[in-house]
């Protein structure tokens, strides 16, 4: 548990250790700053209590930036949730005898599970006169708030449960480091990072991005009150890698949904770009590769991503598993039948996640990533094979799909319309930006 230092140091210090108070005038409570985003939608209860409403503030911690500290109500002290901790823990910490902190985290269970409690949340603490708690506020971030009142007997509890609400952005950004870089800087969340590899996938190798590579995408926000819990699907999205454009639009029929092009052409195509999420290639294809073990050139028919042990690794297309097993210098591997030329090898695997005859789907994780077999590290070696022929896995030309036809292409067509105008926009002000910084230097 630790006081909230933030708030300390934008007013001048006024936060001390152990306990807080701030010496002001204004007997009145406030409610919870509104922490940074911590994605708990699940938290989630009937409200049972018949609790008195706490005295409604008239101070929120949203204007306090603007607030001198002598403005500031007394006797207050914010505690925040630490890893590890146990609501009754802080409870006791803010000043509340074991009985009281036991009633309270009973009073508070009515609402929220107190076992899920996760950091970041917040507690604030008013003290009376005699320097007693009479009254605790709880920000739970992504549910909302509970308001505790002392009374005569006990407390009692007012949860007020913010209101869900969502809300279609438009998010662009330019990478200087990395995907996920470039995202946190936009102010979003890690969740992004993912749905926008998965619309690309078949594109793009995303451990090869460079900066100044761009993108624009348009997804659904949703909120519990000011918090951030969660995103919908991206609708739309335009990727710029290495001077080339790619654009995704979300569609559905049939109760399926997918990724198309401008041209209503499917984005998925027959094999995936990669069976990594994040893939580095640290060997490629070759007729005559030195092998860092046998000392000796040889064909290398596949190629090496370097990764850890235990990552996910993914078959590239639909098909049916024909081996599961270990095989000498190939190790632990996979081999799955995708059509009637064509296979793919997944080797020096450090454990199975199908067996043989399963059917498995283009994306599916059908193993892990290791290093039995010969290899001087971990690593995945991937192999296409067609009609007895080894194929380069970074040159192979992957089938797309038929594209859209009839009243589901005019749907698509009449999405697309509405997408692009807002694509257009974030991208002509990013590139409005970059010239601004580039100008200062």
């Amino acid at each position: 548990m630790k006081i909230f230092r933030a708030l300390g140091e934008r007013l001048g210090g006024v936060v001390r250790m152990p306990r807080a108070y701030f010496a002001v005038v204004l007997p009145i409570a406030i409610p919870f700053i509104l922490a940074a985003v911590n994605l708990q939608p699940e938290l989630d209860g009937s409200t049972t209590s018949q609790a008195a409403a706490v005295v409604a503030p008239d101070l929120r911690y949203d204007d306090l930036a603007n607030t001198r500290p002598a403005e500031l109500p007394e006797h207050a002290m914010v505690l925040t949730f630490e890893q590890n901790d146990t609501l009754d823990a802080v409870l006791s910490a803010g000043g509340l005898s074991r009985s009281d902190s036991a009633l309270l985290t009973r009073e508070f269970a009515r609402s929220i599970d107190v076992r899920r409690l996760r950091p970041g949340h917040l507690l604030r603490f008013h003290y009376a006169a005699d320097d007693t708690v009479d009254a605790v506020q709880m920000k739970v971030t992504g549910w909302g708030e509970l308001n505790a009142l002392r009374t005569p007997t006990g407390f009692d509890v007012t949860p007020l449960q913010a209101t869900i609400r969502d809300e279609q952005t438009v998010v662009s950004a330019t990478i200087q480091t990395s995907l996920y870089d470039a995202l946190r800087a936009a102010g979003e969340g890690p969740g992004l990072v993912y749905q926008l590899a998965d619309v690309f996938q078949w594109d793009i190798d995303f451990f090869e991005l460079r900066s100044g590579d761009a993108f624009s995408l348009i997804v659904t926000k949703r909120y519990a009150g000011k918090d951030l819990v969660g995103y919908g699907p991206i609708t739309a999205a335009r990727f710029t890698h290495r001077g080339n454009t790619y654009e995704a639009f979300r569609h559905e029929q049939g109760g399926t949904a997918g990724y198309y092009a401008r041209n209503a052409s499917p984005v998925k195509k027959q094999f995936l770009k990669a069976p990594l999420k994040f893939p580095r290639v640290t060997s490629g294809f070759t007729k005559k590769r030195f092998h860092p073990v046998l000392k000796y050139f040889r064909p290398h028919y596949g190629v090496d991503y370097g990764a850890p042990v235990g990552t996910p690794v993914m078959t590239t297309a639909d098909g049916v598993v024909l081996e599961t097993g270990y095989k000498g210098g190939e190790g632990n591997y996979i081999r799955i039948k995708h059509s009637s030329r064509t296979e793919t090898y997944y080797l020096h695997l450090s454990r199975f996640a199908v067996k043989k005859g399963a059917k498995v789907a283009q994306g599916d994780v059908i193993g892990y990533v290791g290093k039995t077999g010969l290899a001087t590290g971990p690593h995945l070696d991937y192999r296409v094979r067609e009609s007895g022929a080894w194929l380069d896995p970074l040159k192979l030309k992957s089938i797309t799909p038929d594209p859209l036809g009839g009243d589901s292409l005019r749907r698509f067509r009449s999405h697309v319309a509405q997408s692009l105008p807002r694509l257009e926009t974030e991208r002509r002000a990013l590139a409005e930006n970059g010239q601004k910084r580039r100008a200062l230097f």
